[in-house]
């Protein structure tokens, strides 16, 4: 059994349970991600109150920080990136392992947020594919847990194959990433 009292759906009897695997992988990589941070500014100050015992980012099966891309899953990008640092943020992106999400939270890393110049990248989707966008400035800690929710959510559903589908390689591809 998931959190919540979720059950998988399959054939259930005393003592055995019968799924497909995809919903089987699907549950245990909901339960287990390991986010890498990209705080840059004010959103990675509402990260660390989420991380702390008031919200306990821990229960959902995060806890668990990964500072190095390639043990990570969970590309957490919070804060304003200017136009000097997406390089270096395309290439955390590139160094995590597949498969791997990207939440950009806050509206300077969907948008540019009030930044608005030259120099500030006008949302992360212009160099690497997101999966779910937490608006505010800076977004509140329940705001983040619900992108996380989110994020759960659409690891639970993803068919193991999608990441090998033709679909996500055009993606790919259209941000220039092989």
């Amino acid at each position: 059994m998931s959190e919540n009292n979720q059950k998988l759906e399959g054939f259930e009897g005393p003592g055995f349970l019968a799924t497909s695997l995809d919903k089987a992988v699907g549950m245990a990589r909901k339960n287990s991600i390991w986010p890498l941070p990209f705080a840059t500014s004010c959103c990675g100050i509402e990260f660390m109150a989420t991380m702390a015992s008031t919200y306990d980012f821990g229960r959902f099966g995060a806890e668990r920080l990964s500072f190095s891309p390639r043990q990570a899953d969970l590309l957490m990008v919070m804060g304003t990136i200017s136009k000097k640092m997406g390089p270096v943020l395309r290439q955390v992106y590139e160094q995590m392992a597949e498969p791997k999400w990207v939440i950009a939270v806050g509206a300077c890393a969907s948008t540019g947020g009030i930044f608005d110049t030259y120099s500030v990248l006008q949302g992360i989707d212009r160099i690497i594919p997101v999966d779910v966008y937490v608006p505010g400035c800076p977004p509140r800690p329940e705001q983040i847990i619900d992108g996380v929710l989110k994020i759960q959510e659409l690891v639970q559903n993803e068919s193991l194959r999608r990441r090998n589908s033709p679909e996500y390689q055009e993606l790919l591809a259209s941000y220039g990433i092989e």
